[in-house]
């Protein structure tokens, strides 16, 4: 127990990307958006927006993909790292469907079970960080919207490739500060961004705090 019990090498890339995919994000969102401006640098501003907002919906299901690709396997790796760990807790009648043998295959339910909770708080608990994002760091058009989201989803992807765990929220907040930045340095609220960023570094310790703290009272109680 203790310190020992952490894997140093396992911390690595996790850390190096909570700094690394915000400004992966960044960096592909202005690079998009100038892009778009050159190639419809001659289109009229109207056919502009008509073309984006349907163009969205294919950005948004990417960025929608990413975010399952990444978050939900977050979730799934802990659920299934716990039943494997207490696989003989599980072995018997009634609770044999949690009985987990291997790391290499996630039962249905799991997988069922962490992309319905997160739709679920997206859905019914996640309009304050719609709200944020979309709204209060900058002023997004509908390319605007669809180079952030691309960007979003591009620096998702890579990280699921790679097998390392990032932040969708980090990721989409890097890419709409790019996109706000191509227009002008003080279109981008970075006073907001400032806050995010803060709320991601105190998130980290504050968590370990609780889960510190959880584990004690439960080992308290269970001897």
């Amino acid at each position: 127990m203790g310190l020992d019990a952490i894997i140093p090498s396992g911390w690595v890339m996790p850390l190096l990307f909570i700094l690394l995919s915000p400004l992966l994000g960044f960096a592909l969102g202005l690079v998009m958006m100038v892009m778009v401006g050159w190639v419809f640098r001659r289109a009229h501003p109207r056919q502009i927006d008509s073309w984006f907002r349907r163009l969205q919906l294919v950005s948004a299901a990417a960025f929608s993909l990413g975010h399952g690709s990444n978050d939900a396997q977050k979730t799934m790796g802990i659920i299934v790292g716990l039943l494997y760990s207490s696989q003989a807790a599980f072995a018997t009648f009634p609770l044999r469907f949690l009985h987990v043998t291997t790391m290499d295959e996630i039962p249905v339910w799991v997988i069922f079970g962490a992309y319905g909770a997160i739709a679920l708080g997206t859905l019914f608990g996640g309009w304050r960080i719609v709200k944020t994002t979309g709204q209060r760091i900058t002023k997004l058009k509908p390319y605007g919207g669809f180079c952030a989201e691309t960007a979003g989803a591009l620096s998702i992807f890579l990280a699921a490739h790679l097998g390392i765990p990032v932040s969708t929220t980090h990721t989409i907040t890097g890419a709409i500060s790019g996109v706000g930045a191509t227009q002008r340095v003080s279109s981008v609220r970075w006073g907001v961004a400032g806050r995010i960023v803060w709320a991601w570094v105190l998130t980290i310790p504050a968590s370990a705090a609780m889960a510190a703290i959880a584990y004690l009272v439960v080992h308290a109680i269970g001897g």
